[in-house]
């Protein structure tokens, strides 16, 4: 009796078990298909940071040459350590 009731118990994991992996490997392959087939259909844009990046450095040759950026910067260090003494 007990002995049937062990092996029942086993087989009931066992097909739990199985039934999660089926389930988990079938949602890994569904989601690599949607992937792949909206990267194939919908390619994505350019970044718009990265294309405002492009354009930044074709306007100038370094950044940290425009004194607006620097002040700015200047400022927010400024307000950040005021506020924290």
């Amino acid at each position: 009796m007990q002995g049937d009731i062990v092996s029942q118990g086993v087989e009931l994991m066992l097909f739990g078990m199985g039934t999660v992996v089926v389930f988990l490997a079938l949602l890994v392959v569904s989601t690599t298909a949607m992937s792949r087939f909206i990267a194939r259909y919908f390619p994505e844009s350019e970044a718009p940071a990265l294309a405002a990046l492009e354009r930044l450095h074709g306007q100038q040759s370094e950044p940290s040459d425009d004194p607006n950026l620097v002040a700015a910067i200047s400022a927010a260090i400024h307000q950040y350590r005021a506020k924290k003494h």
